[in-house]
């Protein structure tokens, strides 16, 4: 159990710092280190009378069980990270979002302070990829979350619901502050995609509530109904 603690914590670390679509090593060559650790603290322990066989067959077999407990553990903690996170953006995904809005009803209704809710559209987003390719669309979403969480304070969540719609959940806000939030989000978004070949523009909806009046579901649906009321005075 001692030796295994460290391959299990490096297969917790090694989880959460690598992408989805690629694997690592790093568990294997950590495991095939403390097997050899492991092998050898015993040959010292009974030296001479320790065959030498046994301790080569000994490193082998342990390296093999703890390599394998290693991958196991890092694909394991993976799917736990990345079944909660957008994968394309690293921001929360739908399943992380509902549970959070949850969590900050319940809060909201305890403290009678207010909550706020965000939800951003990319304009005309389907231009961008007919226009200048997929991937060109894909560094819009990933310029778009990095503007979300640097204008987010701590406590604020940024998700990605899908496609070109993102969500801003923030705790104890009003609207008069959710409004200035908006304008940042607008003027950071303007600038940063000002040095691209494509420009690019967002409709936002909000709404603040106190509470669980509404469900997880109906909150977001209510955003979404202001975001395309903004969005019908642009066009």
């Amino acid at each position: 159990m001692l030796y295994c603690l460290p391959i299990i914590q490096t297969a917790r670390l090694t989880a959460l710092h690598t992408a989805r679509r690629y694997d690592t090593h790093t568990s294997t060559f950590v495991g095939i280190a403390l097997a050899l650790a492991w092998s050898t603290c015993e040959l010292f322990i009974l030296w001479p009378d320790f065959p030498v066989p046994a301790f080569v067959l000994n490193i082998f077999t342990r390296s093999v069980v703890l390599a394998v407990i290693g991958r196991v553990l890092v694909k394991l903690w993976r799917e736990k990270e990345y079944a909660r996170t957008d994968t394309l953006t690293g921001l929360a995904n739908r399943l992380e979002l509902l549970e959070k809005i949850n969590i900050e009803q319940d809060r909201s209704k305890r403290t009678g302070r207010p909550y706020s809710l965000l939800f951003i559209d990319i304009d005309k987003f389907k231009d961008i990829n007919d226009g200048h390719g997929h991937q060109s669309g894909d560094n819009a979403l990933i310029v778009l979350a990095d503007i979300l969480k640097t204008n987010c304070r701590n406590v604020d969540i940024a998700a990605r619901l899908g496609g070109d719609e993102f969500i801003l959940l923030l705790p104890e806000t009003d609207e008069t502050s959710c409004k200035i939030m908006i304008e940042r989000i607008n003027i950071a978004t303007e600038q940063a995609f000002d040095e691209l070949p494509y420009p690019l523009s967002l409709s936002i909806g909000h709404t603040t509530l106190i509470g669980n009046t509404h469900d997880p579901a109906e909150t977001i649906a209510i955003a979404d109904k202001h975001m395309y009321m903004s969005k019908r005075t642009k066009y």
